[in-house]
């Protein structure tokens, strides 16, 4: 019977990849169609934040899991937790959505306030008191915060993660991968850690991102847009808290450290881009390394040449190292 649960996992894939063809096609009617930065002459063809459509499945994949658990189980395990958890994705999404229909090329919000409104994105999870107040870390061990748990490190644990995860994106594929890499691990986390309710919430996004993946990947017809990477960014961070295994979600998350301290170097104005030619091969747009997207340029114009396919596929590479580590540490 208990795998019963996992149609709520097929529901958040079927939703996704049924309702993206849609939104494309409505993107294409009104002209909500964003630039292709990687491709030669920046062709202005790709539908706008799809981002919509995997919360869309995501959000309802989870919630017909919560009806299967109280109208066929016969109980509501962990739905504070879960509907917290939704809040937060849900907020997440909105303060993305905002983000772009204001406009990369105009700046969208202000960083402090993108910090802010991460900050108002987890309240749902502060206010339950989500999570132990113990807390795993890397080459330190278990520390216990007690209330300062809650009150700010929750707080910055989600803004941070939710803010920083659209950081290492600007490629065909490359969000999205990263979405089904880290919350794919995550998601067997949290089930060999004894929390298989998070495990099927953590699928319900992973799906949704597949179904996504279908239409993003090299050559894109839609971009996820901040809509998708605040609600992925900040998934990442609540199941963490939610599951107990903030050290191994630290650990998985070390690219995106070093592409914070990457994109700090260039004060948080230097685009990630490539500049492509008439044959697909990207090089430099600057100088030095602003970026892991531009670190990956230049080892692969090392070594032959970069395109956009290639540089993504190294990236989730790295990222894959991070994540048997991650393997490791279990």
């Amino acid at each position: 019977m208990d795998w019963l649960l996992l149609i709520s996992v097929f529901i958040s894939f079927f939703v996704s990849l049924m309702v993206l063809p849609q939104w494309i096609r409505k993107c294409k009617g009104v002209g909500l169609l964003w630039e292709d930065m990687n491709k030669f002459g920046h062709p202005k063809n790709v539908a706008s934040s799809g981002g919509l459509c995997v919360v869309m499945g995501f959000v309802l994949g989870v919630l017909f899991y919560v009806a299967l658990k109280t109208f066929v189980f016969g109980g509501t395990v962990r739905a504070l937790e879960i509907f917290s958890l939704l809040s937060v994705i849900l907020i997440a999404g909105i303060v993305g959505l905002t983000d772009d229909l204001l406009g990369w090329k105009n700046h969208g919000l202000s960083n402090n306030l993108r910090v802010v409104l991460g900050l108002v994105a987890s309240i749902p999870l502060v206010v339950i008191n989500a999570g132990t107040h113990a807390m795993n870390l890397p080459f330190v061990g278990a520390i216990n915060f007690g209330i300062l748990y809650p009150l700010v490190l929750i707080p910055l644990g989600v803004a941070g993660a939710m803010t920083t995860y659209n950081f290492l994106a600007g490629f065909n594929g490359l969000e999205a991968g990263q979405g089904i890499l880290i919350v794919s691990f995550l998601s067997y986390v949290a089930f060999v850690t004894g929390s298989p309710w998070l495990a099927i919430v953590g699928l319900c996004m992973v799906v949704s991102l597949i179904g996504f993946y279908f239409y993003n990947k090299f050559p894109a017809s839609i971009f996820p847009g901040d809509t998708m990477t605040y609600p992925v960014g900040a998934l990442i961070a609540g199941m963490a808290i939610l599951g107990n295994f903030e050290k191994i979600a630290l650990v998985v998350f070390i690219p995106y450290f070093f592409e914070i301290i990457l994109k700090l170097r260039g004060g948080l104005k230097k685009h990630s881009f490539g500049v492509p030619d008439k044959n697909g091969n990207l090089k430099m747009p600057y100088k030095k390394v602003y970026g892991l997207e531009h670190l990956a340029i230049k080892i692969l114009n090392k070594f032959g040449r970069a395109t956009e396919k290639k540089v993504t596929y190294l990236i989730h590479a790295f990222q894959i190292l991070f994540i048997l580590i991650g393997f490791l540490m279990l």
